[in-house]
């Protein structure tokens, strides 16, 4: 799990990103993604908008639509 303090930071410097409507903008504001989840700043999927080892968690459980889990 992230900190609060990190988690507060990303949603400011994401509430800022979102505010610019040029590209030059957003390109000087550095945008770390992060898992919806846990708030993990690596191994981030972002068709799936989580981490890896969530998307791994949830795609074995079966509560990811779309994703099917491969017997070798």
């Amino acid at each position: 799990m992230a900190t609060k303090a990190a988690m507060a930071k990303y949603q400011k410097i994401k509430k800022i990103a979102n505010g610019y409507s040029s590209k030059a903008s957003v390109f000087s504001i550095k945008l770390r993604r992060r898992c919806t989840m846990c708030g993990r700043p690596r191994g981030y999927i972002r068709k799936f908008d989580m981490c890896r080892i969530c998307f791994r968690k949830y795609a074995s459980s079966g509560m990811l639509p779309g994703v099917k889990k491969v017997n070798n």
